[in-house]
């Protein structure tokens, strides 16, 4: 990028780029469709990756680039996982964003990518960010897994997209199939982090992938809506060569991490060991449920990464709370669980569909937020039948209790104190 462009995009940089599109450019020396294309990517970094966007200089990508990279919250979440060590290789580094934030905690690392462009972007970016560990690879990623040398920690986010640009969900389905060369991946490192769609049912990339390889799995949601799945996998070897010790109580469970990633790096985390592949069971609901407020207080709705995973037994036997129905997913207890990973409501009232009942209940209340689970309407609907409109302070739920038919639960949010933050590198 010329003088010239660096010029326009500083002087433009906070204007509409449809509208600097229709006026264009007297300067023959401008990169018109540069300057519009780095304009556009310091606007949507401002939000997506905050730390670079305040850096002067950064050169942005294309844009389909910009949408596939990953964000600074879920970059900071791999960064966690991956941790410290000598050696790092993201064979699949695209735009650089997982690679830059992984790599400030090994002492060298390597970024292989298929796109000469990308590279020569991540190039200059890294040197800006003084990362000068990490060596830009223009390359295959599968072919460089084959001479390479060891690695402490090799990271691969596979396509999700097939030939015409639909989108994939199988593991076998992405570029590259990661299932055809496992096995030399474990030879060239000790641990290995797959990235995967969010539309993965996690027990069957389990499967897939191998249960002698997998140890832990990573479920991540950004605000309450689910991101991605990571898959860490290691060798069945330790570092001093010799096999997992056996003894140990989890050497052969699966450990689950479901992680919410909030605003100002807050975070939820909820963490449980599984045996090999079996299916997560649903939470066992009381076959004589009490509908009595004298009985239950609190109403908690699991986050994202916790719905994912599936744990409802769990959350039940965990936190002491019961599950209104086996397909709502909603909670109860009579005393309040602050630790919940997921949100929290006090129940102010309750009601069935009963008219009589609603209009008592409902006395005084002009607007809710719905939601509705395990319920015949849609929030929409169950909104336009009660004549409410959308917001304020009340929350209704609206769901289907064993035993008791279908209830709305009208309550008010639990203000939670402020979570542990995620550690920055």
């Amino acid at each position: 990028m010329n003088e010239a462009t660096r010029a326009f995009v500083r002087e433009h940089r906070d204007e509409d780029v449809r509208q600097l599109a229709l006026r264009g450019t007297k300067d023959p020396e401008v990169d018109l469709a540069m300057a519009l294309q780095q304009i556009d990517g310091r606007k949507r970094a401002q939000e997506k990756l905050p730390s670079w966007a305040a850096v002067e200089g950064i050169v942005w990508p294309p844009h389909l680039s910009m949408e596939q990279c990953s964000s600074e919250q879920t970059a900071r979440n791999k960064a966690e996982v991956a941790g410290n060590g000598g050696v790092f290789v993201d064979l699949t580094a695209g735009f650089g964003v997982d690679a830059a934030f992984i790599a400030q905690g090994f002492q060298k690392a390597v970024a292989v990518e298929l796109q000469a462009e990308l590279c020569a972007i991540s190039s200059e970016n890294f040197k800006l960010l003084g990362l000068h560990q990490i060596e830009v690879v223009n390359g295959n990623g599968v072919d460089y897994l084959h001479t390479m040398a060891p690695a402490d920690l090799v990271f691969i986010d596979p396509a999700r997209r097939d030939e015409h640009g639909g989108r994939t969900y199988g593991i076998a389905d992405c570029t590259p199939n990661v299932l055809d060369f496992i096995d030399e991946l474990l030879e060239k490192a000790q641990r290995v982090m797959i990235k995967l769609s969010p539309m993965h049912d996690w027990r069957k990339a389990v499967e897939d992938i191998g249960r002698q390889y997998v140890s832990a799995v990573h479920i991540v949601s950004v605000a309450n809506e689910c991101k991605e799945l990571l898959i860490e996998v290691i060798s069945s070897r330790n570092e001093e060569g010799g096999m997992r010790n056996e003894k140990c109580e989890e050497a052969e469970k699966i450990k689950i991490v479901c992680v919410n990633l909030l605003a100002d790096g807050q975070r939820e985390a909820f963490e449980f060991f599984v045996e090999p592949i079996s299916k997560a069971g649903k939470a066992t609901s009381f076959s004589t449920f009490h509908l009595s407020l004298l009985t239950f207080h609190f109403l908690y709705s699991p986050n994202a990464s916790v719905m994912k995973a599936g744990c409802f037994d769990l959350l039940a036997e965990r936190f002491g709370v019961t599950q209104l129905d086996n397909n709502s997913h909603l909670f109860v207890s009579d005393k309040e669980v602050p630790d919940f990973p997921g949100r929290g409501f006090i129940i102010e009232r309750m009601t069935s569909m009963n008219k009589r009942e609603l209009k008592e209940s409902l006395a005084g209340i002009t607007q809710a937020n719905i939601a509705v689970r395990n319920f015949p309407m849609s929030a929409d609907e169950l909104r336009r039948r009660l004549k409410l409109r959308d917001g304020g302070d009340i929350y209704i739920f609206a769901t289907t209790v064993e035993n008791a038919g279908h209830r709305l639960l009208i309550c008010k949010k639990i203000q939670r104190p402020e979570l542990p933050n995620i550690t920055e590198r």
